[in-house]
């Protein structure tokens, strides 16, 4: 993909998602129907919507359903805690299967992307100014890759807890989606970051985490290079 990225926003019920693919309809086709897939799932298993916990999936759950359980009994949580990790990471799937080289996709903050060339992925620690705006840098090698945040301060998603930024990398959208929110709630003040860094990274297919609680950070594990934005 040569020149500068051009990122589009598609809105799709609750679901803000912004967008850097060339095959943009196969990753909206796929959002749209990997939605009612769930819902369907959903409407027959209302628990696996509302459960905090890890619950026991139905013989013919489909993979969107699969995926979102593997990641919360890994985790401990709620399956619909990884739920836009997991649409993010069926809908790069289908862009590439569509032909595209590159896709992006960019769940409310929960990012699935594979890469021909170099990008800069911003994080946004709310109101934490000593921190400033990071971003990871991240080659195309480094690619398939998910990034996925969860804040107790910011947007919509439920946090049992108080940090700024819980950031965590990891291959699987899903499982990066899930440990993230585990790792918001586990930080309700500076002296719980530390503990949970280290409980975050300790699970099986994790590669780092990132926390920032009241202008403090965190880090562990393998995570890509952190640049200052501008």
């Amino acid at each position: 993909m040569n020149g500068k990225r051009v990122y589009k926003t598609f809105v799709h019920k609750e679901a803000s998602l912004h967008i850097c693919c060339d095959a943009f309809d196969a990753v909206t086709q796929e959002i749209v129907r990997q939605r009612a897939i769930l819902e369907e799932y959903i409407r027959r298993h209302p628990h696996f919507q509302h459960s905090l916990e890890p619950v026991e999936l139905f013989a013919d759950a489909p993979e969107v359903a699969r995926r979102m359980a593997r990641a919360a009994d890994t985790v401990g949580v709620g399956p619909m805690a990884a739920v836009a990790g997991a649409m993010a990471q069926l809908a790069v799937e289908a862009a590439l299967r569509a032909g595209a080289e590159e896709a992006i996709v960019d769940n409310g903050g929960d990012i699935y992307l594979q890469t021909v060339e170099p990008v800069i992925i911003g994080l946004y620690p709310g109101k934490s100014e000593q921190i400033g705006r990071l971003a990871f840098s991240l080659q195309a090698s480094d690619t398939p890759l998910s990034i996925c945040s969860s804040s107790g301060k910011m947007g919509h998603s439920l946090s049992l807890g108080h940090c700024d930024l819980a950031t965590v990398v990891a291959k699987d959208a899903a499982l990066a989606d899930a440990a993230a929110t585990m790792a918001g709630n586990l930080v309700k003040s500076v002296g719980d970051v530390e503990p949970a860094l280290n409980q975050v990274v300790a699970i099986e297919g994790i590669s780092g985490v990132l926390i920032v609680k009241d202008g403090h950070a965190g880090l562990a594990g393998k995570l890509p290079p952190l640049v200052k934005m501008r």
